[in-house]
This record gives structure tokens, sequence and C-alpha cells, in this order.
């Protein structure tokens, strides 16, 4: 179709796996990477397990084709993003290219071990650690490596961040501006995120359990993840059929509170409702829901109500598989649009991790075992904090 949004490529590397193959197998086998911290040096090592990148800087390094001096943050995202474009097989000088890449960390895990010294002696430390501390600066860096000029910007809301930038990648080639988006993005694990989280006393002391009861918080995680997003045009001229197409997205805002959602749902079943319409499908038309899932109270209730207020019985499968990954923050809508294509394409949902006791005030629960199905149309839902919330529909390219 002439409109159509074609996904010619993916690429991510998260707690369960360094690229698109062995996140894929970890998915169907059930392995998680949620374990003790093992790089993050913090006070709450013993106590907060984490979902960290089995990789340290300098093997990301290689990876990336990057100097180990650039922040974790730019390193994750430069492997993810390179995967992809080589996964679409695309030579991007050939066609407007945009880098369009989502974060909330930026170089803050340079900063922090610049400051200890710094603050100890004035003259001490280097300040080419903290020179690229600001989010936009981590995209430029994997911009210029990817050799992308045309449009290349910075998304940053919060957990929704990067499905965010998804959507934007899809109506800036859906309106003719550009032919190709690299879209998604990268957080890496920094103290500062793990105690500030820790403040809101929303962290699990033990494995997270998403859609559960007796689910106690979330496990952070770290990675990154892009989508190669192309024209119609584009996907003509490619050697393999595309998938999957994005034919939905919206954003809502509830504006209930800076870091809660609204008791029922308000902002979430906007972007399910606004998603649905711009793919002009109904409910009962969804075969896999990846839900946000942190394993919260107040997200879990909150995003429940509102597929409790638009989808009926039969309610499609859904998961979260934050159980595998953790809260990877400002990549994680785009590691979980990786993971829904990954479903369309496979025809599996994948089980929601640890699930014991569906949450009773629900009239659904979320799939605990590992399903094979066919799947046509995914939506995939992004909640950040200030009732930033986005959802996105893949559908499978007919």
């Amino acid at each position: 179709m002439k409109n159509s949004v074609y996904i010619a490529g993916t690429g991510v590397i998260s707690a369960i796996g360094n690229n698109v193959t062995e996140n894929l197998a970890a998915l169907t086998s059930g392995q998680a990477g949620i374990q003790t911290m093992q790089r993050l040096q913090s006070v709450h090592k013993e106590t907060l397990p984490v979902a960290e990148v089995k990789r340290s800087n300098e093997e990301l390094a290689a990876l990336a084709g990057l100097p180990v001096a650039v922040s974790r943050t730019a390193l994750l995202s430069a492997v993810a993003a390179r995967e992809a474009v080589a996964s679409a097989g695309i030579d991007l000088s050939e066609w407007r290219t945009g880098f369009i890449s989502a974060n909330s960390v930026g170089g803050m895990d340079k900063t922090e071990d610049f400051f200890p010294e710094f603050l100890q002696d004035e003259a001490a430390g280097d300040l080419q650690m903290v020179v690229n501390h600001e989010c936009g600066a981590v995209t430029e860096i994997v911009a210029d490596a990817l050799g992308i000029k045309d449009f290349v910007t910075t998304i940053s809301t919060a957990c929704s961040s990067s499905a965010n930038s998804i959507f934007l990648a899809a109506r800036l080639i859906r309106q003719g501006t550009l032919d190709v988006v690299v879209a998604g993005g990268t957080d890496a694990l920094t103290r500062f995120t793990l105690n500030g989280f820790n403040t809101l006393m929303i962290l699990d002391q033990e494995y997270c359990q998403p859609f559960d009861e007796n689910r106690r918080g979330l496990n952070l995680g770290e990675g990154a993840g892009y989508l190669v997003l192309v024209s119609a045009r584009v996907a003509a001229g490619l050697e393999k059929k595309p998938d999957c197409i994005i034919n939905g997205w919206a954003n809502a805002n509830d504006a209930h509170h800076q870091t809660a959602s609204s008791p029922e749902g308000k902002g979430n079943l906007l972007a399910m409702e606004g998603a649905l319409k711009k793919a002009g499908l109904q409910p009962s038309d969804i075969d896999y829901i990846n839900l946000h899932g942190t394993g919260t109270n107040n997200n879990d209730s909150s995003e429940g109500a509102a597929i409790a207020a638009l989808f009926k019985d039969p309610y499609p499968p859904m998961s979260s598989t934050k159980s595998f990954t953790g809260h990877t923050l400002g990549a994680s809508g785009a590691i979980e649009a990786v993971y829904s294509v990954l479903a369309i394409k496979e025809g599996i949902v994948f089980p929601n991790l640890r699930l014991q006791t569906p949450i009773k005030d629900l009239p659904f629960k979320a799939t605990s075992q590992q399903e094979r199905k066919v799947i046509r149309h995914v939506l995939s839902n992004s909640f950040g904090f200030g009732g930033n919330c986005s959802s996105l529909v893949f559908s499978k390219n007919s």
C-alpha cells in the first residue's frame, strides 16, 4: 500500500541477549536476564536485582565501532542500531534518512564516575567524561557513526520515549518527509537511576512479577532496540519482503501525577483507543498485547483497568516481557517493539514469567506459558512518568 510504513530491519541488545537471535532464543526458552548486580557498583548490590547487559564497555565499544570513552548508553545504542541497519540491507546514503533515538540517562554513567574525584579536588577528573552528559549527545554520537545527517533528533519522555521515537518516525515516512528512519532507544543502568527508583519505593528486592496479585515492584534493566522503518517505495526494492508494517500509533496524557498513572487508566485507554483507530482495527482484531507491565501495584492495576474497559471476553493473549529484561526505561518501548515484530514473524506469544496468582480485580490474566499461534496484529504499550502514554500497533505484511 502506498502509505504503509514497513519494518525492514530490527536490532536489539538486552540482558537476555546481544542481538535479535539471542533475544529470541531467551524469550522462547523462558530464560530471564535478571540477577544480582555484576557491573554496576552500588550499595544496593546485594538487595536489588537488576537486568544488566552481559558485556563490558570494552566489549561493547568493539561491537559498536566507537571509543570506549563514550557513555555506555551510546555504546548500547550503536550496537543495536548497527544490527538493525545490517538486517535491513539498505544503503542509507541512497535515501532521505533519519535517526530518531530515545533515552533518559544520557551520559550519566560517565558523570557519576567523574564527580567523586572532582568533588575532592576541582582540578581533578577528566572533563571528557562529562561533555556528553545530556541525552542529545548520545543520539548525535550514534547518528555520526551511522552516517545519518538528513534528520537527527532525540526523544525523552520517560518510559514511553522510544515508543514515541518509532511513532514520530512512522509519521515522517507517511507524510513523505523521509524515506528511511532508524528509530528506537537506549538506556544504561546508573546509580542515580537506581537510587531514584528506590526512593520512590517501587523496586522489587526479588525478581519482579508483572500482573501478579502479589507483585511488589519492578527490576531495572538496560539495553537498546531499533527498527528500520521504510516507505512503500523503499520496501518495493528490498530483496526480502518485510514481515511487518506499523499501522497504528497514539500518545495521550492523563495529567494525573508526576510518577503514577490514574487508577482507572485514562491515559492508557486513550492511547490504546487512538492506536487502534489509526490502524483501522477493532479490539477483537488484536492477537497479542505486549503489556507495559512493570510489576508495580499502580502500573499493572491502571493498565489492567484500561484493557478491561477496551477489550471484552475472550481477551487476547498478553504478557509483560519486562519479566525477562527488567524495565529498560527509555529503551523499553523499542525493545518491546522488536519483540512485537518477532511475535508476528515467529507466531509466538511470549510468556509472562513468574506469574503465580492473577490480579483478582481483573477479568483476565496474563499468559504464563508460551503459546504458538498465528499473530496478525500486536498492540504494544509504553506508559511513562507524568502520564505520558503511548501505544503502537504492528501488523503482518500480507
